[in-house]
Formats: C-alpha cells, sequence, structure tokens
C-alpha cells in the first residue's frame, strides 16, 4: 500500500517542472494499471502496511478515486491552455488523490477520521482558487463549517470507543453493546452530512455551482462517497442501536428524495439540476446501508460507484456546454442538437445511465436497493415509486429541454466536440456500462 502512495507523493514536485501536465496523466493512467492487479481475492484486508491496507470495499473506492482525478486533468485543459496556475493546480489535485487513498484504506478509526476531514482542503482551494462567481467565498465556508461542525462529535466518539474498547482496528471491533443513543448521533451525524442527507444537503448546490469542473467531478465522484464508505465501516458497532433507530434516516432520506426531485424539475442551472440529483440518489444509498441488511449494503455500494461515475460524466458535459455559451442557463442552453450535435448522443447515454437504465452499473445498485428496502418494509414502497418516476422525469427534461427545441438566438455557428472531450466522455460511460458485466464483484464486496 506505501508502494502507492509514494508512487502519488513523489508526483507532486514532477508537478512543478515546466509543461509536463500530460506526463502526470499518463503517469496516473499506469498508477490504475498497477492498482487494478492488486486485487484482494480474500474477504479480509490485504497489502496491509503500517495502519494501511485495503480489501474490496475500499479496492473499488480508491480505483474510482484514481480514475476520476484523471479525467479531472483532462476535462480541466482550460486551465492548462491559460496557463492559469497549472503547476499548482496539479500538485492540489494529486494532493487531494493522496488524502482520498490514505483514507479508503485506513485500518483504524483514527487515522480514517484524519484524512477524511484533511480531504477538504484540497477540496476548498479547488472551489476557491478556481471557482467562476465571486459567491464562491460563501460556498467555501457553507462546506467547511457544515462538515467541520458535524465532524466533532465523530471525534469525540471515536474517542470514547477507544477508551471503552481498548482498540481502533477496523476488524478488530464488532458490536458494540454499550452504545446509547448520543454516541450513535455522535457518530453517524459526520457521514450523513457528507453525503449528504436531506435537511443537511445545502452545502451541496452551491459549492457544486460555484466549484469548477474539476472540484464539481471530485466532489460528485468521490467525495459524497467518504460518508457512505464510512457508514459501510462503522455500521458494525452500532447494530444493536441501529436496529430501534435507523427507520428515522430511511424515512428522512426516502421523503427527502422525493421533495428533492420535484426542485430537480424547476431548476434553470445545468449544474444545479445535475447537484439536486445527487442528493436524490444518495437518499437511496442512506436508506438501503440504513436497513443493515446485506443487499441494501451491496446495493448501496454498486450505486455509490455508478452514481461516481455517471454523476461526475454529466457535470463534464454541462461544462462543455458552458465553455461554448458561457452560461449554464436551460434558458440559453437549449437546442443543442443544431448547436453540437456529436455531443448530444453523450448526452443521452449519461442521462440514460442516470435513471438507471440498463445497461449501467446504477441499474444494478437500485434494483438491489429497492429489494432491501421492500423487504424492511412494505411502506417504502410508495415513496420508491414516486422517487423512481420523477428521477426519470427530471432526467428527461434536463435532456429533452437542453437538447430540443429553438436555439438561443446569439447563437449563429455550429461547435463539435474535440476528440479530448469525446475520450473524456468515453471513459466515464465505458466503465460504467462494463462494470455490470462483472457485478458478481459487485455483489460480494462485503
Amino acid at each position: 500500500m506505501l508502494s502507492i502512495m509514494l508512487f502519488v507523493i513523489f508526483l507532486i514536485p514532477v508537478c512543478f517542472v515546466f509543461n509536463i501536465w500530460w506526463m502526470i496523466q499518463s503517469f496516473m493512467f499506469v498508477l490504475v494499471f498497477i492498482y487494478m492487479n492488486m486485487m484482494p481475492f480474500f474477504y479480509c484486508f490485504g497489502k496491509i502496511s503500517y495502519f494501511f491496507g485495503f480489501d474490496y470495499v475500499g479496492f473499488g473506492l480508491i480505483i474510482l478515486s484514481v480514475w476520476i482525478c484523471i479525467l479531472m486533468l483532462m476535462a480541466s485543459e482550460s486551465i492548462y491552455c491559460s496557463n492559469y496556475f497549472g503547476s499548482f493546480f496539479l500538485s492540489v489535485v494529486l494532493l487531494l488523490l493522496l488524502m482520498l487513498i490514505c483514507t479508503f484504506s485506513s485500518m483504524t478509526m483514527f487515522s480514517f477520521y484524519l484524512f477524511f476531514e484533511s480531504s477538504l482542503i484540497p477540496t476548498l482551494f479547488l472551489i476557491l482558487g478556481w471557482g467562476y462567481q465571486p459567491e464562491r467565498l460563501q460556498a467555501g465556508m457553507y462546506l467547511l463549517f457544515y462538515t467541520l461542525l458535524a465532524s466533532l462529535p465523530l471525534l469525540i466518539g471515536i474517542m470514547y470507543l477507544y477508551y471503552c474498547i481498548g482498540s481502533l482496528v477496523f476488524y478488530l471491533i464488532s458490536n458494540f453493546v454499550g452504545v446509547g443513543w448520543l454516541l450513535y448521533f455522535s457518530m453517524i451525524m459526520a457521514f450523513l452530512v457528507k453525503m449528504p442527507m436531506y435537511m443537511v444537503h445545502l452545502w451541496l448546490p452551491s459549492a457544486h455551482v460555484e466549484a469548477p469542473v474539476s472540484g464539481s467531478m471530485i466532489l460528485a465522484g468521490v467525495l459524497l462517497k467518504l460518508g457512505g464508505y464510512g457508514l459501510l465501516r462503522f455500521m458494525i458497532i452500532l447494530v444493536n442501536i441501529g436496529s430501534s433507530l435507523n427507520y428515522l434516516w430511511v424515512s428522512i432520506s426516502l421523503v427527502g428524495g422525493v421533495l428533492v426531485s420535484l426542485m430537480c424539475l424547476r431548476q434553470t442551472d445545468l449544474k444545479s439540476l445535475i447537484a439536486y440529483s445527487s442528493v436524490a440518489h444518495m437518499g437511496m444509498v442512506i436508506s438501503g446501508l440504513m436497513t443493515m441488511m446485506y443487499w441494501g449494503y451491496c446495493g448501496s455500494y454498486s450505486l455509490m460507484i455508478g452514481h461516481g461515475l455517471c454523476s461526475s460524466g454529466l457535470f463534464c458535459l454541462a461544462n462543455i456546454s458552458y465553455e461554448r455559451l458561457g452560461s449554464r442557463s436551460l434558458l440559453i442552453n437549449k437546442g443543442l442538437m443544431n448547436f453540437m450535435p456529436s455531443l448530444s448522443m453523450w448526452w443521452f447515454l449519461l442521462c440514460s445511465c442516470n435513471m438507471a437504465a440498463p445497461p449501467s452499473l446504477n441499474l444494478i445498485g437500485e434494483i438491489m436497493l429497492l429489494n432491501s428496502l421492500v423487504s424492511w418494509s412494505w411502506v417504502t414502497m410508495f415513496m420508491l415509486m414516486l422517487m423512481s418516476f420523477f428521477s426519470a422525469a427530471y432526467t428527461l427534461y434536463l435532456f429533452s429541454y437542453s437538447q430540443h427545441g429553438i436555439m438561443y438566438s446569439g447563437l449563429y455557428c455550429c461547435s463539435l466536440g474535440c476528440v479530448r472531450e469525446f475520450l473524456l466522455l468515453f471513459l466515464h460511460w465505458f466503465p460504467l456500462n462494463l462494470l455490470i458485466l462483472c457485478s458478481d464483484y459487485v455483489v460480494i464486496w462485503l
């Protein structure tokens, strides 16, 4: 595991050598292929080094992190072309990748908490340094305070657990009987804010709207998954009290998912619409996790991977339109089929993945979550029907409104995409539909 971390650490000084952007990206592709050969074939932590190692769950999320960071560099060519602090941007992305690898490969609770919080700093740099509007300062503060306020009780809860159990290593802890409701809430709130759950989700749309394309991609692709990963790891301690209190989060997430889906139907900002759809999807993930069933765990895990690739691809598409038209408003981004005909297929493919159409990985995730939630309680069926319907409705609204209709009268040209953009979108879409062929790995992760 240290070899992977050292690979990333030694790439950071290389960023400051002149005009070396694409070489860094090539090295990161090499890192992905080296890492793929490390797949653990046992249901336990492998590649163990000092406090670091990974099992199936960490393995998939680390690959997702490296993959999204590669695509972030590919999408941010405008920073490279305009030479807008490109070397510093590269170093921030690599630092963020290092923090994420450390988080997903932590074997103790305290090191997990440490890197879980550290990943916030490079993200803040991305939003404040390369964001578009002056409101990015406010969005950065939202992100910082929402996350930090909920995370302090988690640290206190971890310290209390160490006092009670005497160990913080994930594979040495098991169902802890002495968990009261106060410890339960303190351990779980940080992850619910990070995912984010409805009612504590206000930082997400503002952060997405103000972030550059790379910030949006890493936020949607990986940082929201930190909360789900934390719940997967920590839920083993909270089994007893969770069985009596988890209905609270399931109900909030399902009702919130329906309300957020309705909010998506009245958005006029492309990025805002995609950001709110992330909240709706994550509501389903939280519900599945909180049922504490095997299918719920596997389904939420596969939906996290699928959503990471799909949502990141949609943000790339929104950015491609923004670079051409200078606006993210749906009132101007309409009739794009006339303006950018070659990109309409990519809009269609990624929008269909967003509404969990086959053969995307999202479909497997949603089928498993539907199974686990309905078997947990048949009452959830009503909310799940509404969520599935509105999910299709706002995705069709996004596609039809942006691609069809009369083109904005200020545009008198046709703009085709370049090879870099097609490759970028292909590298989002291809793994998303390829992973369904090896879905047996997704189901036996846990």
